[in-house]
C-alpha cells in the first residue's frame, strides 16, 4: 500500500467517523416507506385509529445493500383501546424501534410508552379530536473494535476521547389529530394530524457535549379512505417531515378489493398501489388482509442522485399486523361510534 493511498485512507476514515458521531445531530429521524404501518412514529395521537380493541404492527427494513453495509431497521408497536366515558376513548401503547447501520455497527434502540385520549365531538358521527404523548429511553452505541482512524495505523487504538461507546437519553413526543367520517358510511373517513418530536431536545453526543442536541422534528400527516364500489375502496396517505433544514415528503395511494361472499366481512382484501418519497424513491406496495392479520411488501426504487451507485436499488420492507377485538362487554365491536381509519 503506497504512503499516499494510506494517508488518503486515514483522512477519509476520520472524516466519515467524525460525520457519524457529530453530524448525526442534524440528521433526519428514522423513517419507513410503509409509514402507515408505524403510526406512533408518525404521531402518538394516531394510536387507536383503527377498527378494533388491540393492534400490533411489525415493520422490517433492509436498505442500501448495494452501496455499503446494510441499514437494518425494525419497528414494533402495540396498542390497546378502551372506552372511558360516553363516546370517549383512551388508547395505551408502546413503540419499540431498533436500527443498526454501517461498518462500526451504529445501533439505536428505543422503548417508548404512549398514551392517547380521543374526545368525541359528535353524538351522531365518528368525529374525534385526539391528544397523544409518547416518551421513553433511547440508547445509542457503536462497536469500537470495528473503527478505523488515523491512530489505528499507528498502533494507538482508535484515538477517540469519548469515555463510553454508548449513551442513553430520554426522548418525548406530543401530537394532535382530528378524524371524522366523510358521509353516512363510517368506513369512509379521513384524518389530519401534527406531531412535535424531541421537544425535550435531548443531548446527542458520544462526547457528552452539552452543545449537541437532537433537533426537534415536525410531522404533518393526513389520510382519506373512500369507497369506489361496494367491494372496493381507495386509501390515500401522506406525511411531511421537517427536522432542522432537512425535509421528507412521502405520499401515495392503495386500491383495495374485497374478496369473499360478504362485503362487510370479506375473507380477503387485496391492496395494490405506490408511494413517492420526493427526490428519493418510488415505492410499489402490495398488501393482503386476512382477518385479523395483514401482510405488506414494498421496495424502494431509488430515483435520487445515488441511483448511479445503487443501480436504482434501495430498501426492501416487510410489514405484518394484527387487529382484533377482545371478548369483553365494552369491546368496540359493539360500539356505535369509535375513532377509526
Amino acid at each position: 500500500m503506497s504512503r499516499m493511498f494510506k494517508k488518503g485512507l486515514r483522512h477519509l476514515s476520520a472524516l466519515l467517523f467524525g460525520s457519524l458521531l457529530v453530524g448525526n445531530a442534524a440528521a433526519q429521524d428514522i423513517h419507513f416507506s410503509q409509514f402507515f404501518e408505524a403510526p406512533l412514529l408518525r404521531n402518538p395521537s394516531l394510536a387507536g385509529l383503527f377498527e378494533g380493541d388491540v393492534r400490533a404492527q411489525v415493520v422490517y427494513r433492509d436498505q442500501w445493500n448495494s452501496v455499503t453495509n446494510a441499514y437494518r431497521t425494525g419497528s414494533l408497536n402495540a396498542e390497546y383501546k378502551m372506552p372511558v366515558k360516553g363516546s370517549d376513548f383512551v388508547t395505551a401503547g408502546v413503540q419499540i424501534l431498533y436500527d443498526k447501520a454501517g461498518t462500526v455497527g451504529w445501533t439505536s434502540a428505543h422503548l417508548k410508552p404512549a398514551l392517547n385520549y380521543h374526545k368525541s365531538l359528535s353524538e351522531n358521527y365518528n368525529r374525534y379530536l385526539s391528544l397523544g404523548f409518547m416518551a421513553g429511553p433511547v440508547q445509542r452505541r457503536i462497536d469500537r473494535s470495528k473503527m478505523t482512524t488515523n491512530e489505528s495505523y499507528e498502533g494507538r487504538g482508535d484515538g477517540e476521547t469519548f469515555p463510553r461507546a454508548q449513551y442513553t437519553y430520554v426522548d418525548a413526543s406530543v401530537g394532535m389529530s382530528f378524524n371524522s367520517q366523510l358521509n353516512e358510511n363510517p368506513a369512509d373517513n379521513f384524518f389530519v394530524g401534527l406531531a412535535y418530536h424531541h421537544f425535550t431536545r435531548p443531548k446527542n453526543s458520544f462526547y457528552q457535549s452539552q452543545q449537541v442536541e437532537l433537533d426537534p422534528n415536525w410531522v404533518a400527516s393526513a389520510g382519506v379512505r373512500f369507497g369506489v364500489t361496494p367491494a372496493s375502496y381507495i386509501t390515500l396517505q401522506g406525511d411531511y417531515m421537517l427536522q432542522n433544514d432537512a425535509q421528507v415528503i412521502i405520499a401515495g395511494a392503495l386500491y383495495g378489493i374485497k374478496i369473499g361472499p360478504e362485503e362487510d366481512k370479506p375473507i380477503y382484501t387485496l391492496h395494490g398501489g405506490a408511494f413517492l418519497r420526493w427526490n428519493d424513491a418510488f415505492i410499489p406496495v402490495v398488501k393482503l388482509d386476512y382477518r385479523p392479520f395483514s401482510v405488506s411488501l414494498s421496495y424502494d426504487l431509488n430515483i435520487s442522485k445515488l441511483r448511479t451507485s445503487s443501480f436504482g436499488r434501495g430498501g426492501f420492507e416487510l410489514g405484518i399486523s394484527y387487529v382484533g377485538f377482545l371478548d369483553r362487554a365494552t369491546s368496540t365491536e359493539f360500539a356505535v361510534r369509535c375513532p377509526r381509519f
